[in-house]
């Protein structure tokens, strides 16, 4: 296998996405906050003294989209035509799922990764005065659509 962000001698470079076809992109990434129950239903329930975490855990995760190549280094900037953020609980946790989309050259998965992660980060920062031993863990693709690579599906991602 070829690492596509080195070049012949092992250095870092971007990737030269010029000649690639302009096709419809999809990726979907989560993460998953885990903490007390209390601190759960506080969320939920928008009772954090620092107001309503979700809210502002959803905008954070588009607001981080927007920004990956800021981020990442080696990434590409992306004209993003949608970025959703869906939090909500599973199993005793809280679920992060990002969606980004776009028309253009190159995927959007590390952009719905870092949706998942910024988002989950927010949520962490509004409630750790109340639980500080929460965790955030399974950061992951879940799916992508659209390019050269074609569609990628991990294994039990639910449908």
């Amino acid at each position: 296998m070829t690492l596509t962000h080195l070049n012949a001698r092992g250095e870092a470079r971007i990737v030269d996405i010029g000649d690639k076809a302009a096709t419809r992109r999809r990726a979907v990434a989560e993460a998953r906050l885990t903490a007390t129950p209390e601190t759960i239903a506080a969320i939920l329930g928008g009772a954090l003294k620092k107001g309503d975490a979700i809210a502002v855990a959803r905008v954070a995760g588009i607001m981080a989209a927007k920004k990956t190549s800021d981020l990442i280094p080696l990434c590409h900037p992306i004209a993003l035509s949608t970025v959703t953020v869906d939090i909500g609980e599973d199993r005793g946790a809280l679920l992060i799922t990002a969606a980004a989309e776009t028309t253009g050259q190159t995927g959007v998965e590390m952009e719905a990764l870092t949706a998942a992660s910024v988002a989950a980060l927010t949520l962490y920062d509004m409630a750790k005065a109340m639980d500080r031993g929460m965790r955030i863990d399974g950061i992951s693709l879940l799916e992508k659509t659209g390019g050269k690579s074609g569609d990628y599906r991990r294994d039990g991602a639910p449908a």
